[in-house]
């Protein structure tokens, strides 16, 4: 029998999970959805082939016959649907970032573990075979000690004070373009990095956005607990490298553009592996709902994203103090 989904939040970016769904059809179904905007509720309700309708994602939970939720809500209400779907039994897939504080972060953990639930943050590029071969080449020891970390996912991001909405907001985003893309390259630095960060500096810039109460740009600094050092590279603001990763060890390097990884290793020939392009937010809900078929845990837990959440609130701290900041 299908999982049963409940989409909460029909926003934009729920089209990219609920067509991810519908690839999975026999596994799992989109059976309600929930919004406050009527119009977004009735197109995903559409999309789905005719899910229930609710404007209160608490109604869901109580009245929405649901095995799991897909939390695609702006920034500053994740932890409450969180804990709300967890204390209802439900699974859940959140949309980045998982939260906006740590004190949200310990309220999230506190219910994930108390309910026995299962929590999938929704890192889609982690999911991107280039991402996954070069973590596969790190375990196996191919580069030896890693010296270098570096991922970018920068820009020209169309936003004006008529369209970027609640992103504007610091109160609503967390922040600025740091917490909202810049999540990307942040957990697929600390997913390369296998290893626990232990500081974190930051330099963060407002170009070209200046509606915003947030930057448009930022480069974070951050140092392992091993020794390795890791780069974020992240803006709305500009076209900058088009590298998406590279990881820099003893024995050579690796680096990437998205669908190739070129491997550079010392008295060895170069390669480069060309991967077929994929929809990784496809990809994504498909493993979330094989995790839930197979009872397996997901790729990342609550537990990674808090890891990514104090990298960042972190980076934030130290462009307010001018400091390198503990972890």
């Amino acid at each position: 029998m299908p999982i049963k989904i409940g989409l909460i939040g029909c926003g934009g970016i729920s089209d990219a999970h609920l067509s991810g769904y519908l690839k999975v059809a026999e596994h799992a179904q989109v059976v309600a959805v929930s919004d406050v905007v009527e119009e977004n509720a009735q197109r995903r309700s559409q999309q789905a082939g005719g899910a229930r309708i609710f404007n209160d994602y608490h109604a869901l939970l109580a009245e929405g016959d649901v095995d799991a939720v897909d939390i695609c809500l702006p920034h500053h209400l994740h932890k409450d649907a969180i804990v709300a779907a967890a204390h209802s039994g439900k699974h859940i897939l959140c949309e980045k970032p998982l939260c906006l504080t740590l004190a949200e972060a310990a309220e999230v953990k506190h219910a994930i573990v108390e309910s026995g639930v299962t929590l999938m943050c929704a890192h889609n590029q982690l999911f991107l075979p280039a991402i996954q071969r070069a973590r596969q080449m790190i375990d196996e020891g191919v580069l030896g000690t890693l010296y270098d970390i570096r991922t970018v996912d920068s820009f020209y991001q169309a936003y004006n004070p008529k369209n970027v909405g609640w992103r504007a907001n610091r109160a609503m985003i967390g922040g600025g373009e740091l917490i909202d893309t810049g999540y990307h390259p942040s957990y697929m630095l600390l997913y390369l990095a296998n290893a626990a960060p232990s500081e974190v500096t930051a330099m963060l810039s407002t170009h070209r956005l200046h509606f915003m109460d947030g930057e448009d740009t930022a480069q974070v600094l951050v140092r392992f607990e091993d020794g390795a050092i890791g780069t974020i590279v992240t803006s709305w603001a500009q076209d900058m490298s088009p590298e998406r990763f590279s990881v820099v060890g003893e024995l050579g390097r690796l680096f990437s553009y998205g669908n190739d990884l070129h491997i550079h290793l010392r008295g060895k020939p170069e390669e480069t592996l060309q991967f077929p392009g994929i929809n990784t937010y496809e990809t994504e809900i498909a493993d979330f709902v094989a995790c839930l078929r197979a009872k397996r845990r997901p790729i990342q837990t609550e537990d990674d994203g808090i890891k990514v959440l104090k990298v960042i609130l972190g980076a934030y701290q130290a462009e307010a103090e001018k400091r390198t900041i503990k972890i």
